[in-house]
């Protein structure tokens, strides 16, 4: 097994996808992506997530050469097209222009159409809190939860991530599927030839199932039930409708090389606390995590993975022996 510090990492990851065709720069975006996920311990959407990319670059599903761009189509809209290359250059420039259109408007919405897979939702809601922002991120995913008390998938995991500042430590960050679990852990469950727990999925045929090959091909069970099927319409929405993305139900799979580009989306907001016209942000920041934090067992959103984070710091990030396979294959 091989241990990597998190640069050496981002190196090794980055020069296996421009061995496979990848410019540098998205290359370079991608890796850190992906090791900053596997360093915050969702390894659903960090270092596992190699082999189907690698397959979706090969099979031209994915451009490893596209360069995201932007128009500004209203003062503080930007809309983003990361023409069917990963997910996350066009995440990079959202993160990138939006905090000066959110301190001339007080809020920044870049849309980002013809989309893949985006990885750890919060990372870019935690970069704008970290330039004192709070921010929102929906993402549109392709189908995977039927809606409630239907059978074929409409709607996709949907993620939703925020993250706000708070003034002498690092932001809160909230990162969440709006599936009772998201898909990576069972992507991973699936190339470790595991079982999944019971209440995470359904079958084609809408029955309960703990084979991960049977999940993929049914149905995710919401989170909350018929309220998390709501919220994932609500995503849908925000994050396919509005940048004139595929729905759900048109995406091609983010798993495989077939089909052709997925085309999804992403919704990302920015909002500066400052114009809403008092100064008092920080201390009611401040009021809020003390009320959380002075409860025995109680701990701020992101505690974990935050703890997670700075144990990779230390002693680096163990590339899957499965992961090295593929990779020295090619």
């Amino acid at each position: 097994m091989t241990t990597l510090s998190l640069s050496d990492a981002i190196e090794w990851v980055a020069a296996v996808f421009v061995r496979n065709g990848c410019s540098a720069e998205c290359a370079q975006s991608v890796a850190r992506a992906l090791v900053a996920a596997e360093a915050d311990g969702l390894k659903g959407h960090g270092l596992s997530r190699i082999p189907t990319y690698l397959q979706m670059v090969r099979s031209g599903k994915i451009d490893g050469t596209a360069r995201a761009s932007s128009v500004r189509p209203r003062p503080g809209v930007l809309a983003i097209d990361a023409a069917h290359g990963f997910a996350y250059p066009a995440i990079d420039l959202a993160v990138a222009e939006s905090p000066a259109l959110a301190a001339e408007q007080g809020i920044a919405a870049a849309s980002i159409r013809r989309s893949n897979h985006c990885g750890e939702t919060g990372l870019p809601c935690e970069a704008l809190a970290r330039k004192g922002l709070v921010a929102l991120l929906f993402a549109n995913t392709p189908g995977a939860m039927a809606p409630w008390g239907g059978r074929q998938p409409v709607f996709g995991t949907n993620p939703i991530a925020f993250a706000a500042p708070l003034e002498g430590r690092e932001p809160a960050v909230v990162d969440l599927a709006l599936s009772r679990v998201a898909r990576g852990p069972i992507v991973a469950a699936k190339q470790r030839g595991e079982s999944i727990p019971e209440g995470w999925a359904l079958d084609a045929d809408g029955n309960a199932t703990t084979d991960p090959e049977q999940a993929l091909q049914g149905s995710m069970i919401p989170l909350g039930d018929a309220k998390g099927a709501a919220l994932a319409c609500m995503v849908q929405v925000l994050a396919a409708c509005l940048p004139g993305a595929n729905l759900a139900f048109e995406a091609s799979s983010f798993l495989d090389g077939n089909g052709p580009p997925p085309a999804t989306g992403q919704l990302l907001i920015a909002v500066d606390p400052a114009a809403f016209g008092h100064p008092g942000f920080g201390e009611r920041m401040a009021a809020l995590v003390g009320a959380i934090e002075q409860q025995p067992g109680a701990r701020l959103p992101g505690a974990r993975r935050l703890a997670n984070r700075a144990r990779a710091a230390r002693e680096g990030v163990l590339i899957p022996p499965e992961i090295e396979a593929v990779v020295n294959g090619n």
